[in-house]
């Protein structure tokens, strides 16, 4: 027997008929090259119905790849709605990949038209003649001073909307499986792969984040992304500002610190979130503004350091919230909050739970695998390979007939990273299972050490890595950023260690860099430094090596052992 309800599609133009109909003063605000821009959510649906037809005019097929390079903007925004809900599929790109990366997605995706911001036009025309596919290439103007190529590919944006007629009534996806959008992953261990989200899985994704313990998003937030809206659709921040009705403020090339701690003042932000590299950035700002505006600061894409937690706390009142996921996850999977469990821990301690990755939203289901496949139990001690499973989930990555290593013969994906789970379901990651560092035997977790490392004040930035050992096997070696005027050394380094973790994990080699690499997302690039020791490498790592002293031997009781089976899956 059926229930006897209503069938409706969940797609994407649900959401732009809700926020034209009821949100439809509500604003959005866009930073640009010498200013800023404010329009009203009608203002944007009546200009996505315009972007909407124009598509059409252009003959782009439907199911095409349109793909965009684009910062956080208005025009970023019209694409995001008008591109799925005409029955087209939104790519957004990292403008920030190699040339040899961005002309790979562009060709492995197809991408029938591109829309390109006029200041990031340096980084695609020099590539226009090699792409395979590409008929035309828009441009947003968005204040550079940037000369436009004269070629008959290249339109204007608004010249392109301004000749079109807005496209009248409700646009229709008869199927909730269709195609909307398509990210790809870092690449960081091959060729970058691709997820394709459906019409379902992105608005089961937007109302997931309006739960209250998950971000909780509502219509009295305004919302700033300062997430990029090419990274796996800025966590879904803007469809949840849509489906809500929220304000959304919207950085555009003026992504300085200075700028965007300006625009989080100016406009009573609310709520934001970004990679914790950003939130260092505006560390030495906070004093200088007001941020008391802010109920919830998230923190994505690698583990949060609790010292700059702690100063943001001490400074404006909140702490860094963590939330955890990946391209495949949509992304988010878990977000941290307090439970009713952390009611009698202190101030640091429940800084130290909203530091951690927390339990999974709601919709999304985790389990964690050993080395021989088995599950292995939740009680927080127990390392082994993150799983994760839900509608928010890949199935397989684009171009597979059937799913690959990445994911299990049950179809869970496996995440790459190593984690632990408490009797709550709260998630820990130790690592990933490619950056864990085996020492005599036992596992050293490099994010571990990078926390504590950073604990230090006098730090302020620090990644490890691992490299190989004639008598140990492996050995971390740790990069360390000393903050402005900080006196420090690798015997500082090694003596704050002490009390914080064994003494086997304390790394011999401690090397003083003016920045730790960086990938094209923002997170450190442990990849770029493992290239920096191989005896080729120019350069050669920054600075030499501390004076060497044997480790203390790990261990000789057996502890238990995560998976090192990595995925081909980068966390997000």
């Amino acid at each position: 027997m059926h229930g006897l309800m209503q069938e409706h599609a969940l797609t994407l133009p649900l959401i732009l008929r809700r926020v034209e109909r009821n949100f439809g003063h509500k604003r959005v605000v866009t930073g640009r090259v010498g200013g800023e821009t404010t329009a009203t959510w009608a203002e944007v649906c009546v200009r996505t119905r315009r972007l909407a037809a124009a598509l059409d005019r252009l003959g782009v097929p439907r199911g095409a790849r349109v793909g965009t390079f684009g910062w956080n903007s208005q025009r970023h925004v019209e694409l995001y709605l008008a591109v799925p809900c005409a029955g087209r599929v939104l790519h957004t790109i990292n403008h920030r990949l190699f040339h040899e990366q961005i002309r790979y997605i562009v060709d492995d995706a197809a991408d029938d038209v591109l829309f390109v911001d006029r200041s990031l036009l340096p980084v695609v025309w020099p590539l226009a003649a090699t792409l395979a596919g590409p008929r035309h290439i828009v441009v947003m103007d968005d204040g550079a001073d940037v000369p436009l190529p004269d070629d008959p590919r290249i339109l204007d944006y608004e010249k392109l909307l301004a000749e079109v007629t807005p496209i009248d009534g409700d646009f229709s996806i008869a199927d909730e499986n269709t195609a909307a959008a398509l990210c790809y992953t870092s690449g960081t261990t091959g060729d970058p792969k691709g997820v394709l989200y459906s019409h379902r899985s992105m608005v089961l994704h937007a109302l997931l984040l309006l739960m209250v313990d998950t971000f909780g998003i509502g219509e009295r937030d305004v919302v700033m992304p300062v997430v990029p809206m090419f990274h796996v659709n800025a966590w879904g921040f803007p469809y949840a500002a849509m489906l809500c009705g929220a304000d959304l403020v919207l950085p555009g090339p003026a992504t300085r610190p200075e700028e965007l701690i300006a625009q989080m003042e100016r406009h009573r932000v609310t709520f934001t979130g970004a990679v914790p590299t950003v939130w260092r950035s505006l560390e030495p700002l906070l004093g200088e503004h007001d941020l008391s505006s802010l109920r919830m600061i998230i923190c994505g894409g690698g583990a949060v350091d609790d010292a700059l937690s702690r100063t943001y706390q001490e400074a404006i009142g909140i702490p860094l919230t963590n939330a955890w996921g990946m391209t495949e996850t949509s992304p988010v999977v878990t977000v941290s909050r307090l439970s009713t469990a952390h009611d009698d821990l202190d101030e640091d301690a429940r800084r130290a739970v909203i530091g951690t990755p927390g339990p999974s939203i709601p919709l999304t289901e985790l389990r964690l695998a050993g080395e021989d496949g088995s599950e292995i139990a939740w009680d927080g001690v127990t390392p082994g390979e993150l799983q994760v499973s839900g509608p928010t989930i890949a199935a397989r990555y684009v171009g597979e007939e059937r799913p690959g290593p990445a994911f299990t013969d049950d179809g869970w994906l496996r995440t790459g990273d190593v984690a632990t789970i408490d009797a709550h379901g709260y998630v820990r990651i130790v690592d990933r299972t490619k950056d864990l560092v085996k020492s005599g035997g036992e596992w050293i977790s490099s994010v571990e050490l990078e926390g504590a490392i950073m604990a230090d004040p006098r730090v302020a930035e620090a990644a490890v890595i691992g490299v190989p050992h004639p008598r140990w096997g492996e050995r971390p070696v740790a990069y360390v950023v000393r903050r402005p005027d900080a006196d420090l050394t690798a015997d500082d380094v090694r003596e704050h260690l002490t009390a914080l973790v064994a003494r086997w994990w304390i790394p011999e080699e401690v090397h003083f860099v003016p920045e730790i690499p960086k990938t094209a997302t923002g997170k450190f690039s442990k990849r770029q430094l493992r290239l920096q020791r191989r005896p080729d490498a120019d350069p050669a790592p920054p600075s030499p090596p501390s004076q060497s002293a044997q480790p203390s031997p790990p261990p000789q009781s057996p502890q238990p052992s995560p998976s090192p089976q990595p995925s081909q899956s980068p966390q997000e």
